[in-house]
C-alpha cells in the first residue's frame, strides 16, 4: 500500500509558445498519467497530478491535487518549487517533454521579429530553436530521496536498442526506474512496455493501463 505517501506524477505533452497565438506539442494526451494517478489513489497514496495544457484528467481528480504547466520550462520552476518545499516519496515523470524550445524568429528577409503578441500570417517565418532542460536528470539534486522513475520513449522495434536507451538515460539521471516503450504505444492500446529497476531486473507488460497498475504495484 502507499497509505501515507506522496506521489507526484507530471503527464500529457508540453507546450512551447512561437507567439500568444501559436505553438508547438506533441502527441501526448496523458493517457498514462491518468492511469498512474489512478492507480496510485486506489493504493492509498496523496496524489500530486501535474499536467500540461491539453492533457486528460483523471477520472478521480477531485480527490487529487492538480497543478497545471505549460511549457517544459514552466514543468521545472514548479516542479523544483514543489521537491524543494515538501518531502515527496515518487516522482513519476510520465510527461512527454519538448526536446525543442524556440529561440528566435526572423521573417523571410531575415530581419528577426520580436514582437510576441502574434506572428504575421502573410508569408511563413522562419524559426530557430535550442534545446530544451532536461528535467529529469535535475530531479534528484532538488529531492535526493525521492524514489524516481523516467520513462523513455524510442521510435523503434529493437528491443534491444530500447532497453539500451532506456538504461542509459537511468544512470544518467539518477532514476530509479525507467518505463522504455515504443512510439507504437501512441496509436496503439496494447504495446508492450519495459519496467526496468536501476539493478537491471526487467518486466514486460503490455498496455498502458496494465504498465501503470503494474508499475505501482511494484511501488507498493
Amino acid at each position: 500500500m502507499l497509505t501515507g505517501k506522496k506521489v507526484l506524477i507530471t503527464s500529457g505533452g508540453t507546450f512551447e509558445k512561437w507567439d500568444n497565438v501559436r505553438g508547438h506539442t506533441n502527441l501526448s494526451k496523458g493517457t498514462m498519467g491518468c492511469y498512474l494517478a489512478e492507480a496510485a489513489l486506489e493504493k492509498g497514496a496523496s496524489v500530486i497530478y501535474m499536467h500540461g495544457v491539453f492533457t486528460q484528467l483523471p477520472e478521480h481528480q477531485n480527490k487529487m491535487q492538480l497543478i497545471k504547466f505549460e511549457g517544459i520550462e514552466d514543468l521545472g520552476e514548479k516542479l523544483k518549487a514543489i521537491l524543494e518545499a515538501e518531502e515527496i516519496d515518487y516522482v513519476i515523470m510520465a510527461v512527454a517533454g519538448s526536446d525543442w524550445l524556440i529561440d528566435k524568429v526572423f521573417d523571410q528577409y531575415g530581419h528577426e521579429l520580436t514582437e510576441k503578441g502574434k506572428m504575421p500570417s502573410d508569408e511563413p517565418p522562419i524559426i530557430h530553436f535550442k534545446k530544451a532542460p532536461k528535467i529529469l536528470a535535475q530531479i534528484k539534486n532538488w529531492a535526493p530521496e525521492t524514489t524516481l522513475i523516467g520513462f523513455k520513449l524510442e521510435a523503434t522495434d529493437d528491443e534491444t536498442y530500447l532497453l539500451e536507451r532506456a538504461s542509459a538515460r537511468m544512470e544518467t539521471a539518477k532514476a530509479d526506474y525507467m518505463v522504455a516503450n515504443s512510439s507504437k504505444s501512441l496509436y496503439g492500446a496494447m504495446e508492450p512496455h519495459y519496467i526496468i529497476h536501476k539493478s537491471g531486473e526487467t518486466v514486460k507488460v503490455d498496455g498502458k493501463k496494465n504498465a501503470a497498475t503494474t508499475l505501482i504495484n511494484v511501488l507498493s
